[in-house]
Parts: structure tokens; sequence; C-alpha cells
């Protein structure tokens, strides 16, 4: 009787033990319940935009129950490339960032794809012929959002008479957005001749920047009758530089912007922006969602394109009480 009574402690002892085992396995290991760990490599914080940017992609990790590790890069690449390379030194489950500029990714995305960590761009692409590097784009159509804002000047200066001088502040040099903002820009204008470039520089996507540039294209050319800003931050630049050179906003000097910040889409229902193309920067929640899909090894698309609108001035003045960003 006492062996039987020791034998059935000792099984219940050692089924015990398997189950706290197994617990522990599928808290830390490769079981269902493994929390999914994401190195996160931003841009910066260079504008309203990217600020809000990073808030949803860091409220949407808590959310999700991804652990996030988060790094900024201050816009500068070299920084983002470290902080990829500590990534696959920590051996996350899954990489994902927004690039500084499209060029000079290959070798550290062959390093992820080496130790077979899965990357994700968002908001930006990069320009590497070798689409196996990473599993998909998350991000805007930044040519589509230039094409608007081209289109929408074509159809505001038909009863225009003589030329019309437009000056561009870009953003980064040699950023998709800053690339293809341009490029879906210039394809819009060329539908009318009198439509002209006369000045052209890079704001970086600052305000600051954008008011620097400004004040040197207003000391340089006397006669300004459009600004394309690359996105909001740099408009609100240029209004001051407007403002402080005795012009009016809007009226003046019309100003076409992308982004629609609350900021820009103040400016824009106070009239000092004449018109928005939205680039929305919530895109937290799809990323999470493509991680997972990732992980489990669903296939997804190469590209996935986010929806947005355009503002006019009583859109914007509708829009702004319930504006998330």
């Amino acid at each position: 009787m006492f062996k039987k009574t020791l034998i059935a402690v000792m099984a219940a002892s050692a089924l015990a033990l398997t189950a706290c085992g197994g617990g522990t396995q599928a808290a830390s290991g490769g079981g269902a319940d493994k929390k999914i760990v994401m190195g996160f490599a931003q841009v910066g914080a260079e504008s309203g935009w990217r600020t809000a940017n990073t808030k949803s992609v860091q409220e949407s990790a808590k959310t999700a129950g991804v652990d996030l590790k988060f790094s900024d890069a201050q816009q500068k690449q070299e920084n983002q490339i470290k902080a990829i390379r500590s990534y696959i030194q920590q051996k996350v489950d899954v990489i994902a960032f927004s690039p500084v500029v499209e060029s000079g990714w290959d070798t550290v995305l062959k390093e992820a794809k080496d130790a077979k960590i899965p990357v994700i761009l968002t908001d930006r692409a990069v320009d590497s012929a070798d689409k196996s590097l990473y599993k998909t784009f998350l991000g805007s159509d930044f040519v589509l959002e230039g094409k608007k804002a081209g289109e929408w000047l074509v159809g505001d200066s038909k009863s225009a008479s003589g030329t019309v001088n437009i000056v561009e502040i870009q953003g980064t040099t040699g950023s998709a957005p800053a690339n293809d903002r341009k490029q879906g820009f210039e394809e819009a204008i060329k539908a009318d001749p009198k439509l002209k470039i006369i000045a052209s520089q890079s704001g970086d996507f600052t305000r600051s920047g954008g008011k620097q540039v400004m004040e040197a294209f207003l000391k340089n050319n006397p006669k300004i009758d459009v600004v394309f800003a690359h996105n909001d931050d740099e408009g609100l630049g240029a209004i001051e530089a407007i403002e402080a050179a005795g012009k009016v906003p809007g009226k003046d000097i019309k100003i076409i912007t992308i982004d629609a910040v609350k900021d820009g889409m103040t400016a824009l229902s106070a009239g000092k922006i004449n018109y928005i193309v939205e680039c929305s920067p919530l895109l937290g929640t799809q990323l999470m969602d493509l991680a997972k899909k990732v992980l489990a090894g669903e296939t997804v698309p190469e590209r996935v394109v986010t929806e947005e609108t355009t503002f006019t001035q009583e859109q914007a003045t509708k829009a702004l009480p319930t504006r998330q960003y």
C-alpha cells in the first residue's frame, strides 16, 4: 500500500513539473503565447506628422501586445543602420523602419535576411532592386500626392493670365516622399504651360527649414505666385517668412502643402494655406497586423497603400474638431 501511494505521489509530481515546464516554454520560447519583439527604427521627430506617426506605432504595439524596441535616427541614415544592426544582434522577431533616404540599404537588409529576420518598410520606400530583402512596404503613394497637389493648381490657375511663378520647398534630399512628390507635381502641372517652377530647394521637412528657404526665395525672386511645400511644417515656416515680408499668405502668395496635421489644417481653415493633400501618419495598427501575418507565414501584399483624401478651406474647418493628429 505504501509503495502504491509513493508511486502515485511521484507520478503526480512529475506531471506537475511537466506542466510548469510547458508553461514556461510557451511564455518565453516558441509557443503560441510568445510575445512578438519588434525593432522599429524611426526617421526622427522632424515634424508634427512624424510625432503622430511615432505615437501611432507605440500605442498600437502596446494594444497588440508587441514588445517594441524603438530608436530615433535623428534624420541620419548611419543612425538607422546602426539601430537595425543592433536589432539583428538582439535577435528580434521582426524589424520595421521608415528609411531616411531611398538608397544605401542593401547591405544591412541582406544582414537581416541572412539572420532570418523579416523587414517591413513603413511610410518610405527603398530603391533596392532585390525585393526579397523586405516583406512589404506600408505607406502612402507619394507620386499620387504630388499629382493631387498639381492638379488642384492646374484647376485653380485656369483663369490666370500670364506666367504663374511657383517655388517648391522640397523634403529631405534623396528621401522617397521628396523624390516622388516632386515627380507627381511636375507631371500634373505639365497640363498648363503657364505654370513654371522658378526655384526649388530642400527645407528638410522642418518648419525652420521651410522658413529659411522661403526667406531666400522672397529675397531672390520679386514675383512669387505659389508655394508648393512637400509637407505642412515647411508650409507653416513659409507662412512666417511671407508674413515677415509684409505679404498675405493664401492671397498674395497661394500655398499648397501635403500632410494635413492639425497645425496645417488650422492654417488652411484660416485661409493662410489654400489646399492640403492628406498623408496619414496613423500606420501603427496596420503595421502590427502585417507583422503578425508575416511571422505566421502568411502571404502579404508587396505594397500596402493607405487611404487618404484632400482638403479645401471649408473641408478643413469641418474636419478639425475631430482631427486625431
